[in-house]
């Protein structure tokens, strides 16, 4: 999925009408189990925009499309150009009264989730209606263009979701930032949770320990399991040097630890389809433990990107057909 100027031919594709049906009926559900708990009630303009990480990504993002748009932004502190976008997103997501609502995503704290979404430059814009992701546009792009994407996808969203929105109250209390939902401790839960906190930290090291250790108990878990591929990708490009190892890569084709270094630059970049491609012209090209080593190599990337991600899916079927 890579960012560019949204169209609505773009939204008719990824919403073909079986899956809005579903999406539909999901978000019906959803609403309707709200109503039978009494409702949550109005919002206050404040909660309109709201600050997302990796780690409250499924509940403030992906749980909440289910009643509302939500448009993402994704942004760092560096950055000039979000520095023009970002407030004008926020003016309006309050002046559309609860049509949509903004979830800013900082990069440079989120690196997992800018890889997941394919970003290669930000300001990146995306949506996520009813569980369904798609690219809006990317740069600082005028107010009348943001405009129109913005109506654009408010009305797909109530037109083939059934999403009307927030109902909001200027005079409600601001919710307060109370962290993620308490739930009941797993056995787990506390090595996971320092493993995601070593990751915000940059501390992959103290990340893959935290996973390795959940995991010499319960091998199966699988969110160690996705945890653990994404800290060491990361603890592995750290220290790299990005122009030396793609010179090495291009200069070296046939070597096998020159296109496996170049294949985590690409992923970490949000390069999927290039460093799956790269992995597999390079089981092609070796035989033997080099190769046995390509084809490992391959399968923990694909691993770190989801084994249900088409991407994966269609590399998995290019591999098969490398090997045999």
């Amino acid at each position: 999925m890579q960012p560019r100027n949204m169209s609505m031919s773009g939204v008719v594709d990824l919403a073909a009408v079986k899956a809005a049906q579903e999406a539909k009926a999901k978000a019906e559900q959803v609403r309707a189990e709200a109503a039978r708990q009494g409702g949550a009630g109005a919002v206050s303009p404040a909660d309109l925009v709201i600050d997302v990480d990796e780690a409250g990504f499924e509940r403030d993002v992906l749980q909440r499309s289910a009643e509302v748009p939500v448009v993402l932004d994704f942004w760092a502190e560096w950055c000039q150009p979000c520095k023009q976008l970002s407030p004008v997103l926020e003016r309006l997501a309050v002046e559309y009264n609860g049509r949509f609502l903004l979830a800013k995503i900082d990069v440079d704290a989120n690196q997992m989730l800018m890889q997941q979404f394919g970003i290669q430059g930000i300001p990146a814009v995306f949506a996520v209606v009813a569980g369904q992701a798609l690219p809006l546009f990317q740069g600082a792009v005028g107010e009348e263009q943001i405009r129109g994407t913005l109506d654009q996808l408010v009305q797909v969203a109530e037109q083939r979701f059934g999403l009307t929105g927030l109902v909001v109250d200027p005079d409600a209390e601001p919710v307060a930032e109370a962290g993620p939902a308490v739930m009941p401790a797993g056995p787990y839960d506390a090595l996971l949770e320092a493993a995601v906190r070593a990751l915000d930290a940059g501390d992959f090291g103290g990340a893959v320990q935290a996973y390795r250790n959940v995991l010499s108990d319960d091998p199966a878990n699988s969110e160690a399991k996705l945890g653990l591929a994404q800290a060491e990708l990361l603890q592995r490009v750290q220290g790299m040097d990005p122009q030396a190892v793609r010179k090495d890569a291009a200069e070296k084709p046939a070597d096998a630890q020159a296109q496996i270094a170049a294949a985590d630059l690409d992923l970490v970049g949000g390069h999927v389809e290039d460093a799956f491609g790269r992995l597999i012209e390079t089981v092609q090209r070796t035989a033997g433990d080099e190769r046995d080593a390509v084809r490992r190599r391959l399968l923990e990337l694909f691993d770190v990107v989801g084994t249900d991600d088409p991407r994966v899916v269609g590399a998995r079927r290019a591999l098969a057909r490398a090997l045999f």
